[in-house]
């Protein structure tokens, strides 16, 4: 049997004219068993449309790591380092998952408690919310009306010493079910979006460059970003904004003095814009929260100064600046008509791009609601490929 490629039945918020080629449902493959020829195509196919979709898959977590691991045969450990996460307790990452015991590459997230769980006697989850992590909060009464957030726009990547992802994978075993929510922006513009309970919201890095004006698409393919060591600790104690679009700037970052043990070498400075291996177009990829200081190369020789935002180039350290750059470029690709939230069923399974795709967890779940879901990216063997030279002189 071929295997078939279906487009991704979008939500009414949806505009389509910016989904044509994004996210495919696959069948005709099974994800957990599959021939060599096979997986040329389902990566074809991924770096094509971004996330692919395989309903009512059963596959173990040695099967999921064995298909994430297929996308970059040299990726060995779970992308966060294995078993990092759980030990790193000032993490804000730390809460949120529980290795595989066996397979320390897969982590098991959700909500509630799992009993008896591939070798886990017992695992407290917590659906990640945003009243720990945002600078203001959905009141009770408006959480009770079903009212939410975007918890936080990000790439499944360390962003220090490990090189992000190049997908991941996310298997659904228990999904609660109830009422729809009110995802809200909550900054100004009443911007809101109806979203199943517990989606997973992507947007699209290519989309979010696409409609960039030129100024900021001269900015944007010159720069790099500079993350700060280990951010997720780094963070910690910081709030975010109303949007899961990055951190509000009140000073409240960990001193650099304070981390975990750390080198200048191992910080992550990568581009703005990812090259896709397959269609060899940019994707915008920033994961805002984490970013520290913005570089700026000049202008390539011969090109038009006239509107262009930093011509000579530039070091940008104050991160007040850096993020206020960032999310005006950032922001418009969160719109509701150019977010995909995904409606999980059980047994369910999302690969998607980690290099071409923005996603946030949404929602918040009752304590008596049971999810139980395996994610697993691994650290990858390179770093991302940013624009190339012919890039630059064409949107510079």
């Amino acid at each position: 049997m071929a295997i078939e490629l279906i487009p991704f039945t979008l939500p009414a918020s949806a505009d389509a004219a910016f989904f044509a080629d994004f996210g495919r449902e696959v069948k005709g493959v099974d994800p957990g068993n599959f021939t060599p020829e096979q997986f040329k195509e389902i990566e074809q196919a991924l770096y094509q449309h971004s996330a692919l979709l395989f309903r009512d898959v059963d596959l173990s977590p040695e099967q999921q790591y064995a298909l994430t691991k297929a996308f970059d045969p040299q990726s060995e450990n779970y992308g966060h380092g294995n078993n990092k996460t759980e030990s790193t307790k000032k993490s804000i990452l730390h809460p949120d998952l529980k290795t595989i015991p066996r397979v320390p590459q897969v982590q098991l997230i959700g909500n509630g408690t799992v009993y008896d769980h591939e070798g886990l006697a017992e695992a407290k989850l917590k659906h990640p919310s945003h009243h720990t992590f945002h600078k203001t909060s959905v009141s009770p009464a408006d959480e009770a009306r079903g009212v939410t957030r975007f918890y936080r726009w990000h790439i499944d990547a360390a962003l220090y010493d490990l090189s992000p992802p190049k997908v991941t994978t996310l298997y659904g075993i228990t999904v609660p079910q109830g009422p729809r929510q009110i995802c809200r922006y909550d900054d100004g513009t009443k911007d809101e979006l109806s979203v199943p309970l517990g989606t997973t919201a992507f947007v699209s890095g290519k989309t979010m460059f696409d409609i960039l004006p030129a100024e900021l698409k001269s900015l944007a393919v010159r720069s790099r970003v500079n993350y700060a060591p280990h951010p997720y600790v780094w963070m910690a104690p910081a709030h975010a904004m109303s949007t899961g679009l990055g951190i509000e700037t009140e000073g409240l970052e960990l001193p650099l003095n304070e981390l975990p043990e750390w080198t200048e070498a191992k910080r992550k400075v990568l581009p703005v814009l990812w090259k896709n291996p397959v269609t060899g177009v940019l994707h915008f990829q920033v994961h805002p929260c984490g970013v520290a200081e913005l570089l700026v190369d000049a202008l390539p020789e011969g090109a038009s100064k006239l509107g262009a935002l930093y011509p000579d180039g530039t070091h940008l350290t104050d991160l007040k600046e850096v993020r206020e750059l960032l999310y005006k470029m950032q922001r418009p690709a969160i719109a509701p008509k150019l977010v995909y939230p995904h409606d999980w069923k059980e047994r369910d399974l999302v690969i998607f791009h980690n290099r071409g795709v923005l996603h946030s967890v949404v929602g918040a779940f009752t304590k008596d609601q049971v999810r139980a879901f395996h994610q697993c990216n691994l650290a990858a063997s390179d770093d991302p490929v940013g624009p190339s030279a012919e890039d630059v002189k064409r949107w510079a």
